[in-house]
């Protein structure tokens, strides 16, 4: 997972509590700490997007592990849109088609996420501000972790 301030790491943490729970072998690690997936069956990548796009970390081992993700189930999931409904609408995330291309992703995701102004740096609650964009944990967690038990009922 890629997580700037917290709250995809937690979504992240709920999806490997409901994998945990049917049965699976989870673990959350950070996008720029995995030097290689050996040894897992399947993987769930997830990033939070900023400015219409993945983490870095994100991007960067999708791309340099494309084919070792491909070689096994894959699952992608962004987080990010925030407000209630969860603004922008269209919120996947500029080259995710791509990405779930080279690693055959079996779906991607989009959870609304949440914003915690006290968590930001200056440039960045200062573009909130400017956005207007709306303060608050708009995480569906009934939906995320459904989407995981559909993850763990795939694995069988």
């Amino acid at each position: 997972v890629a997580s700037k301030h917290g709250g995809t790491r937690e979504i992240a943490k709920a999806m490997a509590e409901e994998l945990l729970a049917a049965g699976h072998h989870a673990s959350v690690r950070d996008a720029d700490e995995v030097e290689s997936f050996d040894g897992a069956d399947a993987v769930v990548l997830g990033s939070a997007v900023y400015a219409g796009h993945w983490l870095k970390p994100a991007r960067q081992l999708a791309d340099a592990r494309a084919d070792e993700l491909a070689a096994r189930p894959t699952w992608l999931f962004s987080s990010g849109p925030i407000g209630d409904p969860p603004m922008p609408q269209d919120a996947d995330p500029e080259g995710i088609a791509a990405v779930s291309d080279a690693t055959k992703a079996r779906a991607h995701e989009v959870f609304a996420g949440k914003l915690d102004r006290e968590l930001l740096t200056r440039p960045e609650r200062l573009m909130v501000r400017a956005l207007r964009a709306p303060e608050g944990d708009f995480r569906d967690w009934s939906a995320i972790r459904g989407w995981a038990r559909g993850i763990a009922d795939e694995l069988g």
